[in-house]
């Protein structure tokens, strides 16, 4: 009787993965992704991000149907309205978004079964800066503190060792310890 092993680990389906990474190491070119998204402001700190197409492995991707929608705003201390989350907020679900999903690929890589990720994220910041008030205080964050709470069929040490490797990986993680270069053009009219 033939046994059928499962490719499928941490929902992520394995044999995919590893000819992902190969598809890449024989032709870098297929590594050079651009995502993109569009914001329209509607009134006060309500705005609203539109993202959809993205340029990747080697061409344009339209394979998503519907743009995801997501508005952004600041809480009523903040002179908001609660129209959604606050950009630093998102901010911080990108970091805890990027992290957890490098932890399960490089489990599923290194043959870990996850039973349960959970992490809890905070960004102290003063508001002085970015106000105007102190020049002295910088305008963004200034510390993040992530805890990541990792279960599965490894070790302690081996999950520890998981995590730290997922740290090493993560791409929103790069851009926030190390920044990266941005540039603003305005167009008015």
């Amino acid at each position: 009787m033939a046994q059928m092993i499962s490719t499928i680990r941490n929902g992520v389906d394995t044999q995919q993965l590893f000819a992902t990474i190969d598809a890449i190491r024989e032709q870098p070119a297929l590594g050079a992704f651009t995502f993109r998204a569009t914001n329209r402001w509607i009134n006060g700190a309500h705005n609203r991000s539109r993202m959809q197409g993205f340029y990747g492995a080697g061409r344009e991707d339209d394979s998503r149907r519907e743009a995801f929608v997501v508005d952004s705003g600041e809480p009523t201390v903040l002179l908001g309205t609660d129209t959604g989350p606050s950009a630093i907020e998102y901010l911080l679900h990108a970091v805890v978004a990027c992290l957890t999903t490098t932890i399960a690929y490089c489990a599923a890589a290194r043959k870990i079964r996850l039973t349960e990720i959970e992490s809890t994220i905070e960004a102290d910041m003063d508001v002085r800066g970015c106000f105007g008030v102190d020049d002295d205080v910088r305008n963004g964050t200034s510390q993040i503190r992530v805890t990541v709470r990792v279960a599965g069929d490894a070790s302690a040490d081996r999950l520890r060792t998981l995590v730290e490797r997922a740290q090493e990986r993560s791409a929103v993680l790069d851009m926030i310890t190390n920044g990266v270069a941005l540039t603003v053009e305005s167009v008015t009219e």
